[in-house]
This record gives C-alpha cells, sequence and structure tokens, in this order.
C-alpha cells in the first residue's frame, strides 16, 4: 500500500515587512500574494486524485494547504515532524539583515556549506529524515492516489534529497519556490522527482544564490 504521487508543496509568500526570521514564531500567516499562490496550487491540483493532505502546524503552511483539502473534500492532517528548520528557529525574531551581527558567520555557512555546518543547531539531513519519515509513513497509509504534504523550504527540499538519496554539490540550486510544488513517486529505492510546477512570484527576500 501506498500513494501513487507525492506532492511536497512550500507554503505560499508570508506577510513579513520588516524581514524577521520568523521561523516557529506566531502570527506570521500568508501575505495577500501568498494567499493567491496557494488558491493557484489548489487549482493546479484541481484534477488530481488527493486522498490525503498532511501539513505542518504553523500558520502559513496551514493556510496553504486549507484551499487543497477543501477542494477535494479533506480535513487537515497536522504534523510536528514538518515544522521549520531548526536553524531558522535558532534565528527566530531576528532580521535577516542583523543576522551576522547576531550570529556571526552563521548565515554564511548556512549559504555556503547548508550540508556541514559548524554550529550546533539540527543538521539540514536530520530535518530532511524527520520530514520524510512523515511523508513515508502517510504514503504507506495509502492505497492508491495522491498525498499532498506542505511544509517548508528547507523541510521540503531536504526531505526530498532524502526521499531521493540525493545529496547535491549546490545544496540551495533547486529550492521550492512560494508555494512550489515537488511532485515524486513513491519507489522501494530512491523516490522518483516527476515534475515541478510554482505560481507567480514576487520579489524574494533574502535572496539565495
Amino acid at each position: 500500500m501506498s500513494a501513487s504521487l507525492v506532492h511536497l508543496i512550500r507554503h505560499g509568500e508570508v506577510e513579513n515587512p520588516h524581514h524577521v526570521v520568523y521561523a516557529d514564531l506566531p502570527g506570521y500567516g500568508l501575505s495577500e500574494r501568498g494567499f493567491a499562490q496557494a488558491a493557484a496550487a489548489a487549482r493546479h491540483l484541481a484534477d488530481s486524485d488527493v486522498r490525503a493532505v498532511l501539513t505542518s502546524p504553523l500558520q502559513r503552511a496551514v493556510e496553504t494547504a486549507t484551499p487543497i483539502a477543501e477542494r477535494h473534500g479533506l480535513d487537515l492532517t497536522l504534523d510536528d515532524r514538518l515544522v521549520e528548520w531548526g536553524g531558522g528557529v535558532r534565528w527566530a525574531g531576528v532580521r535577516w539583515e542583523q543576522l551576522d551581527e547576531a550570529f556571526p558567520g552563521e548565515l554564511a555557512a548556512y549559504l555556503e556549506t547548508p550540508l556541514d555546518l559548524p554550529f550546533p543547531v539540527e543538521s539540514i539531513l536530520d530535518c530532511g529524515a524527520r520530514v520524510a519519515a512523515a511523508v513515508r509513513e502517510a504514503s504507506q497509509a495509502l492505497d492508491g492516489g495522491d498525498l499532498v504534504v506542505v511544509s517548508h523550504q528547507d523541510p521540503i527540499h531536504a526531505g526530498y534529497l532524502v526521499l531521493a538519496q540525493l545529496r547535491p554539490a549546490k545544496y540551495h540550486a533547486a529550492k521550492p519556490n512560494h508555494a512550489g510544488i515537488v511532485s515524486v513517486r513513491p519507489l522501494e529505492g530512491p523516490w522518483e522527482r516527476v515534475t515541478y510546477w510554482e505560481p507567480d512570484q514576487g520579489p524574494e527576500f533574502p535572496p539565495i544564490d
């Protein structure tokens, strides 16, 4: 028993005019553009055989998952394993522009060597492992059909890498944009990436090269 396809989705754009690292802080929901992106993702999956919607309990993820679940007449399943990466939680409440002052060298390390960080925090791959475990469990509970999983950028990307058994040289190069959907096929070995789709994007902050 398994889902036929799993759609790994990053939440839509967040209302964050002060460029705060919001991580697991309460009160950070979708922006107007983010709600439009969530609606576009729901339309994109309208003809898919979605049978379950699993989401991080954080507000922005729930707001992204809700129109998808509603379109298919499903309830949301919240899973704490899908919450934000621990490094973001470490930086929570600090403006991106002030990270170097608050945590010297940590942003540079995240950008340059994200899979081998020198500071004490949940590793990217450990984050991916907990997400992958949640995804596998939910997928195996289905007998065909599609599973939707809504989480955050690093958890979605790292979870996909663990499921696909990949360790890219440039970790940041193929991360999903807001409400981006990475559709993968569950297999006995490495999971297979099938398609990637994303809605229109506004300006991204902070930029990741």
